[in-house]
């Protein structure tokens, strides 16, 4: 687990050579502090007026991973290159995140340790729907993910509210590498800081014109409808209580598309959602707009949300809240929610009424659950909540089971937790919904729906097309009707 992101830059312009060497004489003060101690060297600038999202471009690493959380008008973090990182399957996968967090965390030598919250070190995280890639129905291989991938980046970019801070982390063994990382970074910091750069990040080319078109093959409601009769039967049987079901949906595209511009716009149409991009190389990127919290951790309190039964947003919200059949889809939520809560021994709240939550065109119903947390590891709480039963079904295993025999496709990130762990052991993992894939030329699209007892087919086709729309409308395709433009396939 090396820092192989290394970048020899000049010393700073004359005109600044002053602050540069109080900002180098702080770093090299601190590496003092820990003579002999090899590690991972970390230190962070102020910086006024960026947009992680538009300067994610600009934070080059030899590695090409990157990363976007952009909760804005909250926190919005873009990152880039692998410091340590770490892959890996199996049962366990919670527990090794968390120790990998934990100890990578725990190395670091921090020549900014009166940095804001939002200017933290943090360990990013992205994990796949199932916990062994022997469970996912891939064919072919190609398509599987890492059960977890933990990624502590060369560079951090965050902003919140108007201030910004650029982070940066790389291995040191002597005082020279301290120098060299301290020069990578103001150079950097002098570029994020031009004007003109901040408008340059996203090519405007990169917004207009088709961007491909839909892969031939039969309409997604041909391919659902078997599936999703057999999950209404499962429920309305009393085998399962709850089933969610997904269906995918492919994009032949002209060229590799860039998300960073999709999900700008989705700013302004989901602002209530968290924009998110895992890329993992530059022709692998998963991304999307999640409407729902798995968990946030600060300072030992515990939020996460229950969020189940969907509506359009030409529905009426009162409607939503008198459907049985929502209410009913809703409640086992909350209350899987708050049984897992109670088994790791806390005492979780909620209110007695679930609240309307608007996400662009759709509303759901939506419910905070709220605890005292303390000495628990963000992990441990996320594997006890994973997989909710917004995605996945009840009883969990049995239909862990039907969606693994049901879904034609590998779920992948789909549903899954993404997100990250703080120095200070503050938390924040979304589960990846109303999300898409790109890879090379090719994008996929998922969504699901949510089925109990009741349910109508009808009204599950249309709760699916109204969430893989959430994506597919950010996209020009050279589609002939809006009928295609919003059908999935497999």
């Amino acid at each position: 687990m090396s820092c192989p992101d290394r970048m020899q830059a000049p010393p700073a312009a004359s005109s600044d050579n002053a602050r540069f060497a109080d900002v180098l004489a702080a770093a090299l003060r601190t590496w003092d502090q820990h003579s002999g101690d090899d590690g991972v060297f970390t230190m962070a600038l102020p910086l006024q007026g960026v947009d992680p999202l538009q300067q994610l471009p600009l934070l080059e690493a030899s590695h090409p991973f990157r990363f976007l959380w952009d909760g804005a008008p909250g926190l919005c973090l873009a990152a880039s290159g692998h410091c340590n990182h770490l892959d890996l399957a199996g049962p366990k996968r919670f527990e090794l995140a968390q120790r990998f967090s934990d100890a990578t965390l725990a190395r670091l030598i921090d020549a900014s340790p009166e940095a804001p919250a939002q200017a933290r070190s943090r360990v990013l995280l992205a994990f796949s729907f199932f916990a062994d890639p022997a469970e996912q129905r891939t064919q072919p291989n190609d398509d599987a993910v890492p059960a977890v991938q933990a990624v502590l980046p060369r560079w951090q970019l965050s902003r919140h509210g108007r201030q910004g801070w650029l982070r940066i982390h790389g291995a040191a063994h002597h005082s020279g590498d301290v120098r060299e990382l301290v020069e990578a970074l103001w150079e950097l910091h002098e570029r994020l800081q031009a004007p003109l750069r901040q408008v340059e990040s996203i090519p405007a080319a990169t917004w207009h014109g088709p961007v491909g078109a839909l892969s031939d093959a039969r309409p997604w409601q041909q391919c659902y409808a078997p599936a999703l009769e057999q999950g209404i039967a499962l429920v309305n049987g009393g085998e399962l209580h709850k089933l969610v079901l997904a269906v995918r949906q492919s994009i032949a595209l002209q060229d590799p598309l860039d998300p960073l511009p999709l999900l700008d716009r989705l700013r302004q149409q989901q602002a209530g959602s968290c924009r998110f991009l895992w890329q993992r190389t530059s022709n692998d990127a998963f991304f999307g707009a999640s409407p729902e919290r798995l968990l946030s951790l600060r300072g030992g309190q515990l939020r996460s949300d229950a969020l189940a039964g969907t509506a359009g947003q030409g529905d009426c919200g009162d409607a939503l809240l008198q459907s049985d059949k929502d209410r009913r889809e809703h409640e086992l939520v909350v209350q899987a929610i708050t049984e897992h809560l109670q088994e790791q021994g806390l005492q979780p709240h909620r209110p007695r009424r679930p609240q309307l939550a608007r996400h662009g065109r759709l509303v759901h119903l939506h419910t905070p659950i709220t605890a005292a947390a303390p000495n628990h590891p963000p992990l441990s709480l996320a594997e006890a909540l994973h997989p909710t039963p917004a995605v996945a079904g009840l009883p969990r295993r049995e239909a862990m089971t039907w969606l693994r025999s049901l879904e034609p496709f590998e779920r992948g990130g789909y549903a899954a937790p993404v997100g990250w762990i703080d120095s200070a052991g503050d938390a924040e993992l979304r589960v990846a919904i109303r999300c898409g894939h790109a890879r090379g030329n090719r994008l996929a699209l998922t969504a699901g729906a949510g089925l109990v007892r009741g349910s109508l087919a009808d009204r599950e086709l249309q709760e699916v097309g109204l969430k893989l729309a959430v994506l597919a409308d950010q996209l020009d395709l050279q589609s002939g009707s809006r009928e295609r433009t919003q059908a999935p396939i497999h």
